[in-house]
């Protein structure tokens, strides 16, 4: 059982098969890549049908700025996409991207954080939808606008200080790759390292060799080394997001996240770097930045 009551967040194509016969949730196709951004060729060559084409970066984010390179949307924005998404005060959405589950979980994660209770993400996305023979439209789909109100602020989330203070205190976890984490290279930020304190664990463990997420059995074994009360940060909040979903796909509670991530902590020039693996004396220079 899970330990908030909270329903699980994936969904198999079987069942969204199942779900579309009885019931009409609203379903969002948020397709995208970090290289390329939002895929919206692939969504008019196929998508599920009925389903609404989001772009993450656009609707679900805010403006790259000193909060990092995917922010927090502004809430009046999201209000009114969401609006013109179909999602009604008392919608039940399902979301999928490509199957690496990235954009996907950032939609879910953004939805959840604006206070709409009941949102699933398909496990594997749109190529699992075509691997369960499941049909296929091609037709842009404009909804009838719904009425949602956004309550920002329903799952828990971490600025910079808050993220110095989870680390000093309890497992902040760097979800990026040991090599990034490390700081032997940063492809995308100016500066490499990680949040002093922080712990690694890089969340491609729990992504299966085709997409989608590896069983929950595996993700439980996976996680079974970090402590309950854990925080997520990535590189800017995309990477984080989908580690924040896996952790809630288990009978853990869904991990606060620190938005901002790796690229809002080195934006403003003066806090601190870590680099290599995390050791004692990372405390001490954490310990000044937190009294300054």
């Amino acid at each position: 059982m899970v330990s908030d009551n909270r329903p699980m967040p994936l969904i198999d194509a079987s069942t969204l098969r199942t779900l579309l016969t009885g019931s009409n949730p609203v379903l969002l196709d948020v397709r995208w890549s970090l290289a390329d951004g939002a895929d919206h060729g692939a969504y008019s060559a196929g998508h599920v049908p009925g389903a609404v084409f989001v772009d993450v970066d656009e609707d679900l984010c805010g403006r790259p700025g000193p909060d990092g390179r995917h922010p927090l949307p502004e809430v009046a924005a999201l209000q009114d996409r969401l609006r013109r998404s179909g999602i009604a005060a008392n919608s039940a959405v399902v979301v999928y991207d490509g199957g690496d589950m990235l954009a996907a979980a950032r939609a879910w994660w953004t939805l959840r954080w604006a206070g709409i209770a009941e949102v699933k993400v398909l496990d594997g996305g749109y190529p699992a939808w075509i691997a369960a023979d499941g049909p296929v439209s091609t037709d842009e789909v404009t909804p009838q606008p719904g009425d949602i109100v956004v309550t920002p602020g329903s799952l828990p989330v971490l600025d910079a200080a808050g993220a110095a203070e989870w680390a000093e205190d309890r497992t902040l976890v760097d979800v990026r790759a040991a090599a990034r984490y490390r700081g032997e290279v940063e492809p995308i930020d100016p500066v490499a390292g990680h949040i002093p304190g922080a712990v690694n664990h890089p969340d491609t463990d729990l992504i299966a060799p085709g997409g989608g997420f590896i069983n929950a059995d595996a993700r439980r074994r996976e996680l079974a080394d970090l402590p309950r009360d854990i925080a997520v940060y990535c590189g800017s909040g995309i990477t984080a997001a989908r580690a924040a979903l896996a952790v809630a796909s288990t009978d853990r509670p869904i991990p606060p996240v620190y938005i901002g991530s790796w690229s809002g902590w080195i934006a403003s020039g003066d806090r601190p770097v870590a680099r290599g693996e995390a050791a004692a004396g990372d405390l001490a220079t954490l310990a000044e930045f937190l009294a300054t």
